[in-house]
């Protein structure tokens, strides 16, 4: 199957789920959320992507630190159900866009996420290089993946692959993902993650 089909049948996929995403998936993807918020900081007036934003979960949370929050996804039915969850927020935008291929600048960006994104996309190292490609150097990029597509040798090297510094690596039982803190990286040799995990996966 081509790149591009896998993109259509995602799209097609997340067109049809997107009127009940939330009750499907709402705990879910809080949880990965909170865990993600709770390794760093973010910085006041902060330019924030949410990459594969789908319903617009991550934006009540980030918001008020926030400049301006873009929420990116190749969804057009997922994306009319963020614009309702952010019509009040006048520093939110959302943007029908492939996140392999996002309309920004360079080193643009102080924080992005990728939240259930990678296992949606044909080629996840292509994503993260984007990703890191609009990323501003040091910025927090959290990343997170499916545990049954990726163990998390597999996770790690992706992500190392990418070029991104990986601060810490959480392998939460009760997720069904791994969450990832990383940095766009300029090192050669990359260090071990912190992990903060009672039972890893291999």
């Amino acid at each position: 199957m081509t790149e591009w089909k896998k993109k259509r049948r995602t799209m097609r996929h997340y067109d049809q789920s997107a009127s009940v995403y939330d009750a499907q998936y709402y705990e879910e993807q809080q949880a990965k959320i909170n865990t993600a918020l709770s390794e760093f900081t973010l910085k006041k007036e902060s330019l924030i992507l949410d990459a594969g934003c789908g319903t617009g979960l991550l934006f009540p949370h980030v918001a008020e630190k926030a400049k301006l929050v873009v929420g990116i996804d190749v969804s057009f039915s997922i994306l009319n159900e963020a614009k309702k969850r952010v019509k009040s927020q006048a520093n939110a935008a959302v943007v029908r866009a492939d996140a392999d291929h996002t309309p920004f600048p360079n080193d643009i960006f102080d924080a992005v996420f990728a939240i259930t994104l990678l296992q949606n996309t044909p080629n996840p190292h292509q994503t993260l290089t984007e990703i890191k490609r609009v990323t501003k150097q040091n910025a927090p990029i959290v990343a997170t993946g499916l545990k049954k597509a990726l163990s998390q040798k597999e996770f790690v090297q992706l992500l190392r692959l990418a070029g991104l510094e990986i601060e810490a690596l959480r392998l939460d039982e009760n997720l069904k993902e791994c969450v990832a803190m990383c940095t766009k990286s300029s090192k050669k040799t990359l260090k071990e993650p912190r992990r903060l995990c009672n039972s890893p996966e291999e």
